[in-house]
């Protein structure tokens, strides 16, 4: 067994000023150093501050190896982005490609706090594309849920075949978008769907929602459920053009909405609409949507931007981000069968140390303020653990990168 002592720890519910924690792969004791006594592999904290390892709620994995890629796009809309950007990129990756990306983007979660995330994939190579992520994602400890992006540019069935893969492991039904699914290929997925959730970009753009009403004559949250697809627990991600009565079924049929702040302002796509998730109540969760994995600073895009469509200052509390976190993993807990998100006993040991040099004094009453404006402004691990194994120590990631470049280089030849 081993012990953190002298550590400030919160769980977005209970902070310790000084306390300890006991753990092997889980957490088996958290306590006051007062009431520390015991003889173990000891990792003296001195007084960094603790908290669980983050959660990133919506990513794209394949997007690890695009930085810099050797693409001259001119994109004058969002389909456009689709056809010059990603659609060209993700067509040519194959199963190392895919390998190598679940690595890279491994490596930069964890040097962002990140032990868990809900990956959405694509790729001309389906077959065992999710096997190799898994492998990956084990490798490195990260607790993970998968699918795979289904459309109608894909072979529909190679597509089922690879989300029942998933589906058996607790991940989603994957689904791009609306604008890109068929008729008969949204009754195909209803006959293979059998209850289970889910995973697809909603109205991320205007083109979505135009698209769906020209060819389908319905709004797209209409057009989902019409085809029974809006089981309980799905996530369906962006969702910023939807209106009043799309969010109402949402919150009826008890599916989420994964917000993306930072990857809507970079598609120039629009902003989340808080005013009708917060009008319903609609359950939430927050990705990164693949550009990058500093999840923290999309909890601070969440509140700055909610908090300007609210148009006052007081609108919109912190406290609903606390919510919003937790909420977040007791989502991932119910689908995935694990226990994070807290630093209590029998959760796994999934936490992150941070080096917060605190300039005003901190306790119950104040820590989420400390952690939103200061730790969340500048996050990085000093430490990390999962599964009570290092993987952080020093701000040193300790494994050593697994990317070659030269593969790299290849796979940006075939663009």
């Amino acid at each position: 067994m081993k012990a953190i002592i002298n550590a400030k720890i919160y769980d977005y519910v209970n902070f310790i000023d000084n306390g300890y924690i006991i753990f092997d792969h889980q957490i088996l004791a958290v306590g006051k150093m007062e009431d520390f006594n015991g003889h173990f592999e000891v990792y003296d904290a001195k007084g960094k501050l603790i908290i669980p390892g983050l959660l990133n709620g919506h990513t794209h994995i394949y997007s690890a190896l695009f930085r810099g890629a050797p693409l001259i796009s001119h994109p004058e809309s969002f389909q456009d982005i689709l056809d010059q950007i990603w659609w060209k990129f993700d067509k040519t990756l194959n199963l190392e490609d895919i390998k190598a990306s679940a690595y890279t983007y491994g490596e930069a979660c964890l040097k962002h706090g990140v032990t868990a995330l809900i990956d959405h994939h694509a790729s001309g190579t389906i077959d065992h594309s999710l096997l190799t992520i898994d492998i990956a994602l084990h490798d490195l400890n990260i607790k993970h849920l998968l699918c795979f992006e289904t459309s109608d540019r894909f072979d529909i069935q190679d597509c089922i075949n690879e989300n029942h893969y998933a589906i058996d492991r607790g991940g989603h039904f994957g689904l791009h978008a609306s604008m890109s699914l068929s008729d008969e290929t949204l009754n195909e997925i209803e006959e293979n769907l059998k209850g289970s959730p889910i995973h697809i970009h909603v109205a991320e753009s205007i083109e979505d929602v135009a698209i769906t009403q020209q060819r389908y004559h319905k709004d797209i949250v209409n057009r989902l459920k019409d085809f029974n697809l809006l089981n309980e627990d799905s996530i369906l991600a962006h969702c910023v053009h939807i209106n009043d009565a799309e969010a109402k079924i949402i919150k009826e049929s008890k599916c989420y909405i994964a917000i993306n702040p930072t990857s809507n302002l970079n598609n120039a796509v629009g902003l989340y609409n808080n005013k009708l998730v917060t009008k319903y109540d609609i359950p939430i969760l927050v990705g990164t949507d693949g550009l990058g994995a500093n999840i923290a600073k999309e909890y601070q895009y969440l509140y700055y931007l909610g908090k300007m469509q609210t148009q006052h200052p007081s609108n919109l509390t912190l406290e609903w981000i606390r919510k919003t976190i937790i909420n977040g993993y007791d989502y991932f807990n119910r689908r995935s069968g694990q226990l994070i998100g807290a630093i209590q006993q029998g959760y796994s040991a999934d936490f992150i140390l941070i080096d917060y040099q605190y300039p005003t004094p901190m306790n119950q009453e104040n820590i989420l303020y400390h952690l939103f404006y200061g730790v969340f402004d500048q996050l990085k691990p000093f430490a990390l653990f999962i599964n009570g194994e290092k993987y952080i120590d020093q701000y040193e990631y300790m494994s050593g990168s697994k990317v070659d470049l030269n593969q790299v280089k290849e796979l940006w030849s075939r663009l």
